[in-house]
């Protein structure tokens, strides 16, 4: 196994592929974790660490879907949503660039 921050970066802002793209967040991070995990050193609990964090940013959203019908609650739900998964990739990214362990918020574990 090597160690390769840089690719850990990548795959932590991988996800912002979304703002560009529309779609993504969760797919390209998939990739590169299912082909890199063997090879990389730390790229099996990074990439655990994002795709948990990704099913859980999708679970959210579904629960602030009916939470628009209480006072548009789901409503402030979604931009909070969407401020979390700007900044958090960006902070986890800087964090993997220094060899330290990811940590994001409202995480459900899927993948353990």
């Amino acid at each position: 196994m090597r160690q390769d921050n840089q690719l850990l970066v990548i795959t932590h802002l991988s996800q912002l592929i979304t703002l560009v793209t529309g779609f993504g967040s969760l797919l390209l991070p998939l990739v590169l974790w299912l082909t890199q995990k063997e090879k990389v050193h730390q790229m099996d609990a990074h990439g655990k660490n994002i795709i948990n964090f990704q099913l859980s940013l999708i679970l959210w959203c579904i629960i602030c879907v009916p939470l628009i019908l209480f006072f548009g609650l789901g409503l402030l739900g979604f931009v909070v949503l969407g401020i979390v998964s700007f900044i958090f990739p960006i902070v986890n990214a800087i964090k993997a660039s220094r060899g330290e362990t990811p940590v994001y918020p409202f995480t459900f574990t899927f993948i353990s």
